[in-house]
């Protein structure tokens, strides 16, 4: 009988040691340590676009699990669309998350830095969750910030990329979304029916996920040929047509 104990103590030591091991060594796998608060308690979470000029989440592709990011993550606006899987460290603090919940988010905010050593300030790496998205992984309480686990993944999105024209008179820029795979556009270029075939013009990131072209683009079709951070490219050729007008999105048959 003790014999039986003894093997049945140490299988168990045996299991909980192995578990401590998987929870403290997470980022071995890949997962990096941050931590999350929530925010926009009475606000609509579709209108949380913020700093990547997503005028509205929902029809930007997002739903509502969103975040602001701190400028470690936010990278100038470059993580705009980037998929973001996060976990509430339990086994730090097991009185305010849940055990095993995941979610998986993308930042469409930006979480600005202060002078009083704010959780968003550098090198902290912090997500500001919409409502929605933060009691996914832990519980509502007057904690306020719990500490998470994280890693990128691969972004799933319905239909294809989204082009929605914004400006006026020959101002013009191109909010990009709904974008598959790694999510956050690294270049962008554009092509008008009236240009010389094969000639492609690069476009600057104005803000988020705003690009915008220096030249005069009214009542031409429109490409695009787009470039993801993990260096994937893709063209969408003649997805917007001559009778286009600012304000108009139009949705691509195209996906990464």
């Amino acid at each position: 009988m003790f014999k039986k104990c003894q093997s049945l103590y140490l299988s168990c030591a045996l299991f909980r040691n192995i578990f401590l091991f998987a929870i403290t060594n997470v980022e071995a796998n890949g997962w990096l340590s941050g931590h999350a608060t929530f925010y926009g308690t009475n606000q609509d979470p579709a209108t949380l676009g913020g700093a990547c000029g997503y005028d509205n989440t929902i029809h930007a592709g997002f739903g509502v699990n969103t975040a602001a990011v701190s400028s470690t993550l936010f990278r100038g606006g470059e993580a705009c669309g980037a998929c973001y899987q996060l976990m509430c460290n339990y086994n730090t603090d097991p009185k305010w998350c849940l055990r095993g919940r995941s979610v998986t988010v993308s930042p469409t905010n930006f979480c600005p830095p202060n002078n009083n050593g704010g959780w968003c300030n550098f090198p902290h790496q912090h997500f500001d969750m919409s409502m929605p998205a933060f009691l996914r992984i832990a519980r509502q309480g007057n904690e306020g910030i719990v500490p998470v686990v994280y890693r990128r993944v691969s972004c799933k999105r319905r239909g294809g990329v989204r082009f929605t024209l914004k400006g006026q008179s020959s101002f013009n820029m191109v909010m990009i979304s709904n974008v598959s795979g790694s999510g956050d556009v690294k270049a962008a270029s554009i092509r008008g029916s009236r240009m010389r075939r094969g000639t492609w013009l690069p476009m600057h990131r104005n803000w988020g996920a705003n690009w915008q072209s220096s030249i005069d683009i009214r009542n031409q079709r429109l490409s695009f040929k787009l470039t993801l951070i993990d260096g994937r490219a893709l063209v969408f050729s003649n997805v917007v047509p001559s009778t286009w007008g600012f304000g108009q999105t139009f949705s691509s048959r195209n996906q990464f």
